[in-house]
């Protein structure tokens, strides 16, 4: 049985179904000054490639004759092809046919030109799920929750920099204004409804972008550090339109901010001296019955959790490390795992807590759930909700144990660093891994880790600033 969701829309389905056909007709209709539309196609950083296409063009997309390379979903974060893919995977770069996500036309309210987008996946010329796809990825791991009737509700928390130029080369958080002054605001000042007021035209436009993008906001707020903010949306029982979600606020947050002339950053450590930014994961799963299955209602225990819920935990602590490189895809990424930031070290779970890497949330039996702390923010959230999913699926199906649970109000001991603390480490872990090619696909597994080490070592190969810094002179 093939997971079915409005992401999966095969090419023979669109020639014959009426439904694509008639989601255009009713956005032309309803929009009928739009003119152009971007076809969003994420890559496996995360980040979406696009094509502008006009409107004559349009019912051809949803005819399927829009093509791409195959090799556009294989970039690096600078966009660049790495030739160290294995050529019998991409030998000739075959196009790919590109077809639309069911559900996801809407407008861009942040440009001055009347301008659409659509969510777009690859697909083989033998209208196959493309391997190269981050979201075919995920699809195949829900696959195997299908097959044991049960269905993941996922949800997604993510964290951000407004930034100010700083002195035209380094940038630094955008601050809060003193009233009556030219002074900034000090100090970490979580939650001040103050922010909120001076941001208010950017969250309200963000608001607004959610809602014409069917993207379900629930919550903004200041986060523990200047400048950082933190937007959460709904739990939703398709982890696929959930981790559309998470990549579609991502570009309304920078959209909104380029139009009212700021700045939005995700990176996971943009500032040495405050927080990092993540991207959490919010997990539970339920039976056909629509029982939460990670809860154990006859249990007086705190928490009530069943032992599938404790073999889905450990499963995650199982193969956590060797999937760092998919919740730490940069150089960057390991700047953010610092002690005493609430990012995790080590793996380690618990009850309302969060320092560890895997938190119990306060909830009802019906809410039961895991979170996942572990991803920054620059991660690509479908392969990160996938690295999840397979752990749990393997924990389940494994009968792992997590181990003891640090206790609700129990200070956690200083953490060894388990989990790989640079990006090469994380890269030659996920090399050793036998487990995640399982899930992932061993040709998409091959491909990434190939990617991730060209940008590495380009990385690696360029001299920084401070290189001259401290020893141009010095030495």
């Amino acid at each position: 049985m093939r997971w079915r969701s409005r992401v999966q829309i095969r090419a023979n389905e669109v020639s014959v179904d009426r439904t694509g056909r008639a989601e255009l007709d009713n956005f032309l209709e309803r929009y009928p000054s739009i003119q152009m539309l971007e076809v969003l196609m994420p890559d496996m950083n995360g980040i979406f490639r696009c094509k502008r296409i006009h409107r004559s063009e349009f019912a051809a997309l949803f005819a399927g004759s829009l093509k791409c390379p195959a090799t556009q979903s294989l970039v690096t974060t600078m966009g660049e092809y790495d030739h160290q893919v294995d050529p019998r995977l991409v030998a000739g770069e075959p196009d790919n046919k590109v077809l639309p996500v069911s559900g996801s036309l809407a407008p861009v309210p942040w440009l001055a030109s009347p301008t659409g987008q659509v969510l777009a996946s690859h697909y083989t010329p033998g209208d196959e799920p493309a391997w190269v796809d981050p979201r075919h990825v995920l699809a195949g791991v829900l696959e195997r929750f299908v097959a044991m009737g049960l269905r993941p509700v996922i949800a997604t928390e993510l964290e951000f920099y407004l930034v100010s130029p700083g002195d035209g080369v380094v940038p630094k958080p955008l601050l809060g204004r003193i009233p009556g002054t030219a002074m900034e605001q000090q100090g970490i000042q979580f939650a001040l409804a103050e922010d909120m007021w001076q941001y208010d035209a950017f969250l309200d436009a963000v608001r607004i972008a959610c809602e014409q993008q069917s993207v379900p906001m629930t919550t903004m707020l200041s986060e523990f550090a200047p400048g950082q903010w933190e937007i959460n949306t709904r739990h939703v029982d398709d982890p696929l339109l959930a981790c559309d979600h998470a990549l579609l606020l991502k570009r309304i947050v920078k959209g909104v901010a380029l139009q009212q002339g700021l700045s939005a950053t995700f990176m996971a450590k943009p500032f040495a001296a405050s927080a990092g930014s993540g991207l959490h994961i919010h997990a539970s799963l339920y039976d056909g019955n629509g029982n939460n299955v990670f809860s154990d209602p006859a249990s007086a225990a705190t928490p009530a959790l069943s032992p599938l819920c404790r073999h889905a935990v450990g499963g995650l602590v199982a193969t956590m490390s060797e999937a760092m490189a998919l919740f730490a895809p940069n150089a960057n990424s390991y700047r953010r795992f610092v002690p005493g930031t609430y990012a995790p070290l080590a793996p380690s779970w618990g009850y309302n807590h969060r320092d560890v890497s895997l938190r119990i949330p306060v909830s009802g039996h019906d809410n039961r759930r895991i979170e996942h702390r572990v991803a920054g923010a620059d991660a690509n959230p479908y392969l990160v909700a996938a690295a999840v999913l397979a752990g749990m699926h393997h924990g389940i199906t494994s009968r792992c144990d997590p181990g003891p649970m640090v206790a609700e109000g129990t200070d956690l001991p200083a953490q060894v660093q388990s989990l790989p603390s640079h990006w090469e480490a994380a890269l030659a872990r996920f090399d050793r891994s036998t487990l995640l090619p399982r899930y992932l696909g061993a040709a998409y597994c091959s491909a990434f880790g190939s990617m991730r080490r060209a940008e590495c070592e380009a990385f690696r190969a360029c001299i920084p600033n401070l290189d001259y810094e401290w020893y141009l002179r010095a030495v």
